[in-house]
């Protein structure tokens, strides 16, 4: 009997995910032994990292998709429609044109999705750059903001791309000052825990260069809801922060997929190692959705994905898998508009922190560039 394994998302994590069982499959794939199925519910793939560019005029969002159907090896079926149940006793996802599928093996690729009306008054008064519309909205906003106070406050946690906020207020400094705006322009940074960054290293690291550039930092700053007409944050402690622009991180949740499959609260409860559903079996969960102790960042997606191929070919060649996850996480930080730096660790580890230069800047432009190619199994 054929194997089925079915990938739900299509985006970085699912598409090198199915690339990677493609290659190791391919001979139980070419003999009709295994069959690999990603579903997604559109045809493009979008690379959100480089939606950080885009308010700065250095990236459009056509430039950060591509169609699936280019991305995915031959020996990988594409289906473009939306799964609407989990049905993991039977083994089986519904499918919003009346299908059901069967699998043998299903891992969930769904990521993470912005809410922002949990917070009220935010989806009215604030801007982000984590989506192809809101990225464009916040570089028309910019482009016209030429005195005022500029605020980022770090709402929703966890979230997409952890350096991502710090990268925008330090690109925003450099951006300003490169156009002569900067001195009628204060910059507030603002984080939910009493210091700058989730992780320590990195927090002890930012908090003098937020300094350095004359960028406030405000901690254990909870914001619970937005005032669009009054331009004012309130938290939940009882402050209160005036803003003219506010770029917010909004709260993220994942698909109700999960809890409506009892895979897990919000998040998809998975051993850290082996990344397999702790509340059903045959069933993985990589990226976003998974609820893991590390970032929510494309590195951890990738690195997981050829973990949990290489458990489901092992598998499938009726093999023990051996693969496991270590955490493994790498991310760039950009510290203006032409320097940055990078972190690397696993779990439990605390990263070095490394001096800002312009080759890491450099790099990190032309990973993006060659991004595609990962998401093909090529890097």
């Amino acid at each position: 009997m054929t194997e089925e394994i079915v990938v739900v998302g299509g985006g970085t994590g699912g598409t090198v995910l199915a690339n990677r069982l493609a290659d190791r499959l391919e001979p139980a794939i070419e003999s009709g032994d295994a069959h690999v199925t990603v579903i997604n519910d559109g045809e493009y793939q979008y690379y959100k990292p480089a939606y950080l560019y885009v308010p700065f005029g250095k990236k459009t969002v056509e430039e950060a998709k591509r169609p699936l159907s280019d991305l995915l090896d031959r020996h990988v079926e594409l289906r473009v429609d939306r799964v609407t149940g989990l049905d993991t006793d039977a083994k089986s996802v519904s499918l919003e044109d009346g299908d059901d599928m069967a699998y043998d093996h299903l891992v969930m690729a769904t990521g993470a999705t912005l809410d922002p009306e949990e917070v009220p008054g935010l989806a009215e008064g604030g801007h982000h750059f984590y989506g192809p519309e809101g990225t464009e909205s916040l570089r028309d906003e910019l482009a016209d903001f030429e005195e005022g106070h500029l605020v980022l406050s770090v709402i929703g946690v966890p979230h997409m791309c952890p350096a991502a906020p710090l990268e925008f207020v330090f690109m925003a400094d450099d951006w300003l000052r490169q156009r002569g705006l900067r001195e009628d322009i204060e910059i507030t940074y603002t984080y939910p825990i009493q210091r700058a960054h989730g992780l320590q290293s990195v927090a002890d690291w930012a908090t003098p260069k937020l300094a350095d550039r004359d960028i406030n930092l405000e901690t254990f700053f909870n914001a619970e809801r937005v005032d669009p007409e009054e331009q004012v944050l309130e938290t939940m402690e009882g402050n209160e922060l005036d803003y003219d622009l506010l770029v917010a991180i909004p709260p993220h949740t994942a698909s109700e997929l999960v809890s409506e499959a009892g895979l897990g609260d919000t998040w998809v409860d998975v051993d850290r190692a082996t990344l397999e559903a702790e509340q059903a079996e045959d069933v993985y969960a990589i990226g976003d959705v998974a609820d893991v102790p590390t970032s929510k960042a494309g590195s951890v997606a990738h690195y997981e994905a050829g973990v949990v191929a290489d458990r489901i070919a092992s598998r499938v060649r009726g093999q023990t898998p051996t693969s496991v996850y270590d955490g493994k996480t790498v991310c760039f930080i950009e510290t203006g508009m032409d320097e940055a730096t990078f972190v690397e660790f696993g779990y439990g580890d605390e990263p070095t922190m490394r001096e800002p230069s312009k080759p890491v800047h450099w790099a990190k432009l032309g990973y993006n560039e060659s991004y595609w190619l990962t998401a093909r199994g090529l890097l």
